[in-house]
């Protein structure tokens, strides 16, 4: 992952309600599977693994964040830990054919979680982030990005 999306993820991160945190989790997912496919077509198997690992950790994390009470919630899990079983044969036999089955589950968590996210009015989970307001200044032969906001408010409360 690029320092841009690395970035751009945190940002998003930082201003999102629950559901969105369950899309953008997804989007990791798929964004790490890119990766690692990446990485078998240049025949680089340690890139290739590191992103499965880091493709399952954000599983793991999904799992996570699962309220088991709801029926619901125990469908998402078996479908996670079939996602996790698929990585792990992926990681192990090079395989782009385990790749796609977990692609195909998660591209389709996906587009469900990003129909109802705009449904979800909490606000953001995260709270004292640092308000981000960003502008460009346009100089000779220079463009400076600008992010103006109080630091000092970041951090925990007491």
């Amino acid at each position: 992952m690029t320092t841009e999306l690395k970035q751009e993820y945190t940002l998003r991160i930082s201003q999102a309600n629950k559901t969105q945190l369950i899309t953008i989790l997804y989007e990791m997912v798929l964004l790490y599977m890119d990766e690692a496919e990446t990485a078998l077509d240049a025949g680089d198997k340690a890139e290739f693994k590191g992103a499965v690992c880091k493709a399952r950790a954000c599983v793991e994390e999904l799992t996570a964040s699962l309220h088991l009470e709801y029926e619901l919630a125990q469908n998402l899990l078996q479908l996670y830990l079939y996602a996790d079983r698929e990585l792990v044969k992926a990681a192990s036999r090079y395989g782009r054919e385990n790749l796609a089955h977990v692609r195909l589950v998660i591209e389709q968590l996906h587009k469900a979680y990003e129909q109802i996210q705009d449904l979800d009015t909490s606000g953001p989970v995260m709270g004292n982030t640092q308000a981000v307001y960003a502008g460009l200044t346009y100089g000779r032969n220079t463009l400076t990005e600008n992010i103006a906001g109080a630091a000092n408010n970041r951090g925990f409360c007491v």
